[in-house]
């Protein structure tokens, strides 16, 4: 495997413990551990598919990335909010 083999196989990985967590119940999607490992994963993914030069899965883990990214916005809103 080469790194960008390994980037995606970080990024991905990332992507599936935050699905795993959840489904189990161990972290809730409005989470600040989902958010984190949606955003990370989804970005080092994303960064691979672009090192692949692979557009579908750019375009894909961009959004994904924005999402997670957007949730995380809200949550650290949220939380000023309540302080």
């Amino acid at each position: 495997m080469n790194y960008i083999d390994w980037t995606g196989f970080i990024g991905v990985t990332l992507l599936l413990l935050a699905f795993f967590l959840n489904l189990k119940g161990i972290i809730k999607t409005d989470s600040l551990i989902y958010l984190l490992l949606n955003f990370m994963g989804a970005a080092i993914a994303c960064l691979a598919s672009v090192l692949l030069n692979y557009m579908p899965f750019v375009i894909l883990e961009g959004c994904w990335a924005m999402v997670s990214a957007i949730g995380l916005v809200k949550l650290a809103t949220k939380n000023k909010m309540i302080r």
